[in-house]
């Protein structure tokens, strides 16, 4: 833009009001502009009509990404509330966990320690209580309206107990039951050999529209088209790997044996 304006860097600080080097810590991305910065930018470039994209795009760059003490700020209830709107509006859900049992299939034990442990590790505050039933709330989508969910997890998810070995398989056995229902379609991913590595962490895709992933310090979400997509592929390939229905049922009842 100032290349097409003919301006070099001082002289748009200059035009700015800015110290010259702002500008190069602008172009060299170790600084994030502002809205404001942007308007000035694209003002003194002769190109204000692109100032509400640029400005958009800003914004989208800077949701994709929250820290968890950020989001936790206010105690893990808030947390889990705050993604009940992307919930009530997405009518087709796919899940991968390579780690613990997805939310919504989580039981009401299961789903404690969980939360437990994370606000253990993160949180001073204790609304754990109120954090379970949150997310316990959100589980009346799997019954309730249209939406339809596919959840994919890898058979080691099943053998990883975060609780008592009593929690571990009520929560299997809950497995089974909520995986017989007619919109769930819910796969394991054998732990075999000839399989490709593939190190994918685990995410949530909301229709065609959004991936959220978690990672060890903060929550990502993705909404690109062509990372939705990339999400979507990866998904693809892994249900590709899982068994399913009776298949994925004797897997669950053998984790359940091994606990016995």
């Amino acid at each position: 833009m100032c290349k097409d304006a003919g301006l070099e860097g001082k002289q748009l600080a200059a035009a700015c009001g800015w110290h010259p080097s702002r500008v190069s810590r602008i172009v060299n991305a170790k600084t994030s502009p502002t809205a404001d910065d942007i308007r000035a930018w694209c003002r003194v470039c002769g190109q204000e009509e692109q100032t509400d994209d640029l400005i958009a795009s800003l914004q989208a760059v800077e949701g994709m990404w929250i820290e968890w003490r950020r989001m936790e700020r206010n105690g893990l209830r808030r947390a889990q509330e705050s993604v009940q709107p992307l919930f009530e509006r997405t009518r087709w859900f796919r899940a991968y966990s390579s780690w613990l049992i997805p939310g919504l299939l989580q039981t009401h034990a299961y789903t404690e320690d969980v939360l437990r442990a994370v606000q253990r590790r993160r949180l001073t505050m204790d609304d754990v209580a109120d954090a379970v039933a949150a997310r316990m709330e959100r589980q009346r989508l799997l019954y309730e309206g249209s939406a339809t969910f596919a959840f994919l997890v890898e058979e080691s998810v099943l053998r990883t107990s975060l609780g008592t070995i009593d929690n571990q398989i009520q929560q299997l056995e809950h497995l089974i039951t909520v995986s017989a229902l007619p919109n769930v379609s819910f796969g394991v991913v054998p732990m075999r050999t000839g399989r490709p590595r593939m190190p994918v962490e685990g995410f949530w895709i909301y229709d065609k529209a959004q991936v959220n992933v978690e990672l060890v310090s903060g929550y990502l979400t993705l909404t690109q088209p062509t990372e939705v997509r990339a999400y979507a592929e990866t998904f693809a390939t892994l249900a590709g790997f899982a068994v399913h229905g009776a298949k994925a049922h004797r897997l669950i009842t053998t984790a359940i044996r091994s606990l016995v």
